[in-house]
């Protein structure tokens, strides 16, 4: 069994209550291990550890805080193999996409920072002829909260808290109780790699437990969390009057939009991983595909002939695609295809549970293609979250862009064509936070990342998350024009 403590004040402790949750392998079903069920008094001793935490770390230079960055991500690189069959055990994605994918980019997101943070800078303005100058000082926020969900645990945990770090903050943070090893296991690097007690404090346990109490304590003055539509919206109901700075990435239900001048064995290829990877359960997956009408049916042949050849199995082996992260969450998804026929979506392949011989209670579904004749139908508009895509066809630019922009969220969409001037045309119209041109999941840490409408609020990313992590503060100084 797997025992998960809590890391509060560079010690590795239980809930204060005793209290622990299960820890569920979706490969197999089965209990195997247990986490801590905290709650908000666990959220205040680790709140007090990370105030007591923050003057000394404030004060840190640049360069020491950036030599611990650096050496947390050779850390993890160096237990890369631990770290991925953690990740797969408790996520039930591939190993092998936990080895090339999930775990490099947690080394990546440390190593990022840790460079970022000496590339930073300010702002002075002379004010000519007034024998004054403005400048602007960035402090960090002080103790902050990070909250990241089960799809890609360790890669987005270290997504939040590398630039809160770098920036001088001190941190509490909780992974989703569905996945909460790899955590356990990078508080153990920390350690390891000098970052002084208190700095990070990682907190487990359920979003109404744990994760409420950080959004409601007074003192945490930012929150970045990223997770569900629904549970976005009620963290801004409670931290808008306590007036804290929010990041909100949220979810996704993105067009992929497929011309037939594309480079057709390129983008089917991409298109497969676009859909399916992680077992759809990321929210950049385009799970809305629109094809124009000359080049829907030869595409729509292939791509089922394709998907129905994908392996569904245990993660542990060279599979396509491993188990979706519950019981309940399955059972969700095979609702929503019950939908899709009910409104009358065509199944092209898939549609059902899928039977792994080693492990018959693991949550296991078949990739799935569902053929639609409505962009508004549901199984359209609504962010299903696991392997299953909506095909439909198009004839020009002005449908294809009112069907993409038709959903209330708004956060990637991918295009396929080799027509630059149509590409431009779409990064002006496409109600998205970003924009994929002939490829897909293709990021440079540099860049913005986030979205509009229902998919959240804030960016994060490159600059963008060193300055949501900080406070500008102007200074304004006038000067004598003589002695």
């Amino acid at each position: 069994m797997t025992q998960v403590l809590n890391y509060i004040n560079g010690q590795f402790q239980p809930a204060l209550s005793g209290a622990t949750l299960e820890n569920i392998e979706p490969a197999t079903g089965n209990v195997y291990g247990h986490l801590p069920q905290s709650d908000a008094q666990d959220i205040e001793q680790a709140y007090d550890a990370a105030k007591q935490a923050f003057g000394a770390w404030r004060q840190t230079t640049l360069e020491q805080r950036s030599a611990i960055l650096y050496r947390i991500a050779d850390l993890i690189e160096e237990n890369l193999e631990k770290l991925a069959q953690a990740e797969s055990c408790d996520s039930g994605k591939p190993l092998s996409l936990a080895k090339t994918v999930d775990i490099p980019r947690a080394s990546s997101n440390f190593r990022f920072f840790a460079h970022a943070l000496t590339q930073f800078s300010s702002e002075a303005h002379e004010s000519v002829g007034t024998n004054s100058i403005n400048f602007t000082l960035r402090h960090p926020i002080g103790v902050v909260g990070c909250i990241s969900p089960w799809n890609l645990p360790l890669y987005l945990f270290t997504w939040k808290i590398a630039p809160a770090l770098a920036a001088g903050n001190t941190v509490v943070a909780k992974p989703s109780e569905l996945t909460p090893v790899t955590a356990f296991l990078l508080a153990e690097l920390c350690q390891k790699a000098g970052l002084p007690a208190g700095v990070l404090n990682i907190v487990n346990g359920t979003g109404p437990s744990a994760g409420q109490a950080i959004v409601d304590h007074p003192n945490i003055k930012a929150i970045s969390f990223t997770g569900g539509t629904a549970t976005g919206a009620h963290i801004a109901r409670v931290a808008a009057p306590m007036f804290k700075k929010l990041s909100l990435e949220l979810g996704g239900k993105n067009p992929n939009i497929i011309f037939a001048d594309c480079a057709y064995d390129r983008m089917l290829e991409t298109t497969l991983k676009s859909s399916f990877a992680n077992q759809g359960q990321i929210c950049l997956c385009g799970s809305r595909i629109f094809v124009e009408r000359p080049l829907y049916e030869r595409f729509k042949k292939d791509f089922v002939s394709r998907v129905a050849q994908l392996r569904v199995g245990p993660p542990s082996e060279a599979v396509d695609l491993g188990a979706v992260i519950s019981k309940d969450h399955r059972q969700k998804i095979l609702d929503y295809i019950a939908l899709a026929q009910k409104e009358g979506g065509n199944i092209l392949t898939g549609g059902k549970e899928a039977t792994v011989e080693e492990h018959p209670q693991g949550y296991y579904l078949q990739p799935t293609v569902i053929e639609v004749n409505d962009h508004l139908c549901r199984v359209n508009q609504e962010e299903i979250f696991g392997p299953v895509v909506t095909l439909m066809p198009f004839d020009h630019e002005e449908e294809v862009i009112e069907m993409a922009n038709s959903v209330t969220y708004g956060l990637s969409a991918s295009l396929w064509t080799s027509n630059l001037d149509r590409s431009m045309r779409f990064g002006q119209q496409l109600e998205t936070g970003i924009l994929w041109v002939n490829t897909w999941l293709n990021r440079d840490l540099r860049t913005p990342f986030g979205g509009v409408k229902s998919s959240g609020v804030g960016r994060e990313g490159g600059f963008e998350a060193l300055r949501f992590f900080t406070e500008p503060k102007n200074i304004c100084i006038s000067y004598a024009p003589k002695i």
